[in-house]
């Protein structure tokens, strides 16, 4: 299986893909780089959130806010950064106090548990987006990148994926979840939890990452791609939560499993020797990593069904430009 590639990413490459001078790494991967001396790098990254694409408009502005720069901190942990500062451009229909003081408790309480400096913006009027820009340091070479996966190596996911997805599916009502389990599957939707100290706890030990925004099978296939590896996922091993494993013997529920994206989950590869060390850090940060594939010679993605037999699941990822 290919990994589908949105207009986001044709448009990208079409229009503003050129050689970063002055960087260590530009255009491409979850952050930039940027050599800022004393043996470290810049890490940087910008998000765009709009309403009716990103989110729906009834979502509550502290999940909004806490979620605005949630989506970048795991950018952060991608690349096993440290956050330090952000910049917020907020777009507004009209000014409404009662909402900005919510939105603002979501973003500060997240920014002060990742001791986040918010150190500027903008504000102006029209369709309701926020974007944010972040930027951290990482040590010099240290970095986790998309290009780094090795034929053999191990892939690796955290937490669980496809909570998120589930809740999207269930309110554009391709599925039906149960009230409780939608409860708990929009959290996952609105307020991810960014695997920073996972990220930095990566470096040294995963030879790529990259983290799950477009959904698993996707963006295991930008890896690939930068890369020039191919990939084996087995179906069985993908990690999926009580709610998940209900839905996944649907159509719908396993497309949105591995393919419809919002987990903000990290998604690496490792060397099969670093396995212990790995899995040691599931107790040492209480975040569950799962084993559920395998690096190969090749290109593309592939997922396996208990069988041995390819499963090909009616979705592509996540898509920022959908038809019309």
């Amino acid at each position: 299986m290919s990994p589908h590639v949105t207009p986001e990413f044709e448009l990208i490459a079409r229009y503003f893909n050129r050689p970063a001078r002055n960087a260590v790494l530009g255009v491409g991967d979850d952050c930039a780089l940027v050599d800022v001396a004393n043996g470290m790098d810049l890490a940087c990254s910008v998000d765009t959130m709009v309403a009716g694409t990103h989110f729906f408009p009834d979502v509550d502005p502290e999940n909004l806010g806490h979620k605005a720069l949630a989506v970048n901190l795991s950018d952060m942990a991608a690349m096993g950064a440290m956050p330090y500062w952000a910049l917020l451009a907020l777009t507004l229909p009209a000014v409404n106090h009662e909402w900005l003081e919510k939105f603002a408790k979501g973003f500060f309480d997240l920014a002060t548990e990742f001791d986040v400096s918010l150190i500027g913006g903008d504000t102006t009027r029209g369709h309701l987006s926020m974007t944010v820009t972040i930027m951290g340091e990482v040590p010099a070479g240290a970095a986790l990148k998309r290009s780094g996966a090795r034929a053999g190596n191990d892939i690796w996911v955290s937490g669980t994926v496809g909570d998120a997805a589930l809740a999207v599916a269930h309110r554009h009502g391709r599925l039906v979840l149960e009230a409780d389990d939608y409860h708990e599957a929009v959290m996952r939707l609105y307020e991810p939890t960014p695997r920073v100290k996972l990220g930095q706890a990566l470096r040294g030990l995963a030879t790529s990452a990259i983290d799950i925004s477009d959904g698993l099978l996707a963006d295991l296939g930008h890896i690939c791609k930068l890369s020039k590896v191919a990939a084996t996922v087995e179906l069985e091993a993908i990690p999926v939560s009580s709610i998940g494993a209900k839905h996944l013997g649907s159509k719908e529920g396993l497309s949105a499993i591995v393919a419809g994206g919002d987990d903000y989950e990290l998604c690496f590869t490792a060397p099969t020797n670093a396995r212990e060390s790995i899995e040691e850090l599931t107790d040492v940060l209480g975040v569950n990593l799962t084993r559920i594939g395998q690096v190969e010679k090749g290109s593309g993605v592939k997922l396996l069904d208990e069988s041995g037999r390819a499963v090909a699941p009616d979705a592509r990822g996540f898509d920022h430009f959908p038809p019309a």
